[in-house]
Formats: structure tokens, sequence, C-alpha cells
């Protein structure tokens, strides 16, 4: 069995608590592993979001045995969350399953560039907030026969598709990194989420590559396409 040795006990507690959030929205939730060298990267894509959640993670080592060699393989969320082991710092790797169709569609690794106009942190919450309380709001005055799935969607996208400023970033993107805990403030002593983060700039960034989006937080990442999952120019990998 592939053993994943995480670099620290902080590690091992962030991925769990990032697979538990997508086993919340998701029972059956699956995910797409891809580790090499030292660095474990988590793809997942919680429902109704329609947006791919990143998680990364530093690892001591990427098997037990020490051999270097890579990992990609989708997984269950919930098996792989049972295989966390916090204090030991491990997680061992679950059987492969037959991946949805979004796990053979990820962004690519490079060529991304920063993109200007993202609000503060404060400022992108405050807008996540002020959503939801508007989609709230506007479903709880429907009248009953009027509040059907197709009408609280035909709200919720209204209301999430929105860009935020002028950056043409989804505010749904943001509703999903925040939902994810992602967007939550950086505690003064978190090494392992400031290594995310390079040095100088702003813990929440807007990167560009091709037709994705990319969200970037100290805790993790939200890419989401421009056109949507299904467009061109994807990047099957």
């Amino acid at each position: 069995m592939t053993v994943l040795h995480l670099a620290d006990a902080r590690e091992a507690a962030d991925l769990a608590a990032f697979l538990s959030r997508l086993v919340h929205y998701d029972r059956a939730a699956a995910v797409r592993l891809q580790a090499h060298g030292t660095t474990l990267a988590v793809f997942g894509r919680p429902p109704s979001f329609e947006v791919l959640a990143i998680r990364t993670a530093r690892l001591a080592k990427p098997y037990e045995n020490g051999l270097e060699v890579t990992v990609d393989v989708t997984v269950s969320a919930g098996e792989l969350l049972e295989s966390v082991d916090e204090s030991a710092a491990t997680a061992a790797v679950p059987g492969a399953v037959t991946g949805p169709p979004w796990a053979g569609v990820l962004p690519p690794r490079g060529g991304w560039r920063q993109e200007p106009g993202l609000p503060a942190p404060d400022a992108v919450r405050a807008m996540v907030a002020a959503a939801v309380t508007e989609f709230r709001s506007r479903t709880e005055e429907l009248a009953p026969e009027r509040r059907t799935r197709a009408e609280l969607d035909r709200v919720g996208r209204e209301i999430w598709s929105r860009p935020i400023g002028d950056t043409g970033l989804p505010v749904r993107a943001a509703h999903a990194a925040q939902s994810l805990g992602f967007l939550r403030p950086v505690p003064p002593a978190a090494p392992s989420a400031a290594q995310q983060v390079p040095s100088g700039e702003s813990p929440l960034a807007l990167y560009s590559s091709g037709a994705w989006l990319r969200l970037r937080t100290p805790f993790g990442s939200v890419a989401v396409r421009r056109a949507g999952l299904g467009a061109l120019d994807i990047s099957v990998r």
C-alpha cells in the first residue's frame, strides 16, 4: 500500500479538514492526487460551486519505502480521509476509483500570470457575505408556489455569476473558497499556510493561464474556467 508521509501533523490536519469539507458536500466525493517529489496536490470538485478546489501539502517523502516516484490517481475522498493519521502525519492512498469527468480536465501546471484588480481579503469576504444574505433574502421572499428548484437555481446563477470587481472571477469562486475554509484569515503562527504564499505577496491573489482563473489563498486555491469546464482549451492530464 502506498503511504504518503506528510511533513508534519499540521499538514495532515489541514488535509483532513479539506477532505472533511468535500465529503460534507458530497459523501461520494472523489479526489485526484498528484504527488511529485515532496509536494502533494489534491483536486476536488464540490457540487453546485462549479469550481475545482486544490489543496497542496508538503511531503516528507513520497512513499513509505522512500522511492522517488510520482503518484497520480483518483480515489474516494472519504476513504482517503479515514486513512489520515494526524499524529503520525501519514495518509494511506486508497484503491483507485473510476474518476468523474472533471478529474481528467485539470488546470495547467505552468504559465500562470498574476492578474490585477482583486480586492483585499476582507473586501472579498464581505462580498461573499453580502451575496449569501441577498440569496437568502430573495429566496425567502418568493411565494411558495414559485420556490422551485429551477427558480432557486436561477437566482443563484444571477448572484454567484457576478464578477468580483473587474477581474472576471465570479463570486461563486470566492464563495467556494470561503465554504472550503480557504478564505479564513491567516493566524500569526501558521507556518504551513505561510509557506504557500511567496514572500512579499498578498495572502490573496488571482492568476490566469489560458481559459483558467485561479484564486490563490494561503490555505488552498480555487480554479474556474472563464467559459465553464466544458469549453475548449482544456488541459487533459
